[in-house]
C-alpha cells in the first residue's frame, strides 16, 4: 500500500525484453534506502517487487498483465518515473490509499500555467468514470491528486510547484499515456451495495 506522496523522481537505466515479460533498472537513490530484496516500490503508480537492489538503483520484473495494462511497456532509457516505498505502520497517509494497482491508462490532454501553480487535464476511459467523483481522489502516474473539475470525457487537477519539481508531471507532452487508480474506497462500496442489492 500507498500514499501517493512521491518520494524520489528517477530515471529508467535499462529495459530488458523477457519473453512476454521484462525487466527493469531504475536509478534511484532515495528509495533504496532501507529497502529490501522483495520490498514493494511504486513506479508510476505501478506496484512493483524490488530485486537486486544497490544504493543507486533497484531492479523489478514486469508481467505481461502489468505491461498491457500500465504505461510501463511505453518507457525508455533516460524515462523520468516517480517512485515511492511502500508504506510501514509509522508512515504518515499524506494522500490517500493507494494500492499500486493500475486501473486503467489515461491520456495527458494539456495544461494551464497559472505562474507558480499548473491545472493538468487527463482525459480518462468510460470504463472508471463511475469512480470519479468532483473533490474526490485519483491517483494520476502514484501521485495522489485531487479531482478539481471533472466532465464526461476528462478531469483537471491543480498542481502546486512542489509535486511539479518532484514528479514526472512536468515531463510529459498532450498525447502521453498516464497510469490511473481510482480510489478503492468507492470500488468497496460499489461491490458492497450491489452485494446488498441482491439480498
Amino acid at each position: 500500500m500507498f500514499t501517493g506522496i512521491i518520494e524520489e523522481l528517477g530515471s529508467v537505466r535499462s529495459i530488458e525484453e523477457r519473453g512476454e515479460n521484462a525487466r527493469i533498472v531504475i536509478s534511484a537513490h532515495v528509495v533504496t534506502e532501507g529497502t529490501n530484496h522483495g520490498d514493494s516500490i511504486s513506479v508510476n503508480g505501478v506496484c512493483l517487487t524490488a530485486l537486486d537492489i544497490h544504493p543507486d538503483s533497484f531492479a523489478a520484473d514486469v508481467s505481461r498483465e502489468t505491461l498491457l495494462r500500465s504505461t510501463l511497456g511505453n518507457l525508455k532509457p533516460g524515462a523520468p518515473v516517480n517512485l515511492e516505498r511502500a508504506v510501514t505502520p509509522a508512515t504518515r497517509l499524506g494522500g490517500h490509499i493507494v494500492q499500486g494497482h493500475v486501473d486503467a491508462r489515461g491520456q495527458f490532454a494539456g495544461l494551464e500555467d497559472h505562474g507558480e501553480s499548473w491545472t493538468i487535464r487527463i482525459a480518462y476511459p468510460k470504463e472508471i468514470a463511475r469512480y470519479l467523483v468532483f473533490k474526490g481522489s485519483v491517483a494520476v502516474e502514484g501521485i495522489s491528486l485531487t479531482i478539481s473539475a471533472l466532465t464526461d470525457d476528462y478531469f483537471e487537477v491543480a498542481i502546486i510547484p512542489k509535486t511539479w519539481q518532484v514528479t514526472n508531471l512536468s515531463h510529459l507532452k498532450p498525447g502521453d499515456g498516464v497510469n490511473l487508480e481510482v480510489d478503492v474506497i468507492g470500488k468497496y462500496v460499489e461491490r458492497l451495495l450491489g452485494n446488498n442489492a441482491s439480498h
